[in-house]
């Protein structure tokens, strides 16, 4: 049974730069790194293969440089890893990107005569932050999705069964459902490993398998810009205030609180 892990590769947050024109990211020399959430998707995919023998595949949308985090997955201890990466698949939005990993994934369990039992996604990426290509996947495949999950709490696999825990804000919510699933996890489901050296090694001499559209055989209008009903129109970081200093701080302590708790007063940010 197969253990697919969804990863992306993202660009750094904390050097994210936006063409004003069009409106899109800006790769040129921008560090990319695998998208955190996704890390922890592939991790569970990892113990899966531990603990109950499913066959591990790192799965991937994205430019030729996106390699680079499926050769990180191979270091971890993916069996396999796959990029879907043609310039028709380009600019994107959640809808295609679903559309072509999720004719990724039946080809894969078609080339390996198995069953996708479970299809792993991080909750969200940290560049778009709108957690659908998961849910998208789940839909297009008619797999039963779980999503926010923190836990495996079991995996029966005679019944073909799994039951998580699910982290809402407040509370936690057990869920049962039937394989095959999606499921987009949280940090707390678990820590990824690190990659040993002589597993780095190999992984930079393993085979990375790059499908275009050639393979998968999509309709053009269903992917990339062309399959997108949805696209950023303007894109900007806001603008805000210059802070101030009030008050003398340690020097008076009491004549500054007063003076804080009168600005919070005339904005009516504190209530009496």
């Amino acid at each position: 049974m197969l253990a697919i892990a969804c990863i992306k590769q993202v660009p750094d947050t904390t050097q994210v730069q936006i063409d004003p024109v069009t409106n899109t990211l800006v790769r040129e020399g921008i560090p990319f790194i695998v998208n955190p959430y996704d890390t922890h998707a592939l991790e569970e995919s990892l113990r899966l293969k531990d603990r109950h023998g499913f066959r591990a595949v790192a799965l991937s949308m994205g430019p030729p440089n996106a390699e680079a985090a499926l050769r990180k997955a191979l270091s971890m201890g993916a069996d396999d890893a796959i990029l879907c990466s043609d310039r028709c698949f380009g600019g994107a939005d959640t809808l295609a990107t679903s559309n072509v990993l999720a004719a990724a994934i039946a080809r894969i369990a078609e080339e390996a005569g198995d069953e996708v039992g479970i299809v792993l996604c991080g909750k969200q990426t940290i560049d778009g932050d709108t957690a659908q290509v998961g849910p998208g996947i789940a839909s297009r495949l008619g797999f039963r999705q779980l999503t926010l999950v923190d836990k495996i709490l079991t995996l029966d696999m005679e019944k073909r069964t799994i039951r998580v825990s699910r982290k809402l804000e407040g509370r936690h919510e057990i869920v049962e459902a039937p394989l095959p699933v999606m499921i987009t996890v949280v940090r707390e489901l678990n820590r990824p490993r690190y990659p040993t050296v002589p597993m780095r090694l190999a992984a930079v001499n393993a085979s990375v398998k790059v499908w275009n559209n050639e393979v998968l055989k999509l309709d053009v209008n269903s992917v990339g810009l062309k399959g997108s009903p949805t696209w950023v129109s303007r894109i900007f970081s806001p603008e805000r205030d210059k802070g101030e200093i009030i008050g003398y701080g340690v020097n008076d302590p009491e004549g500054t609180a007063a003076l804080l708790i009168d600005r919070l007063l005339s904005k009516d940010l504190l209530a009496v």
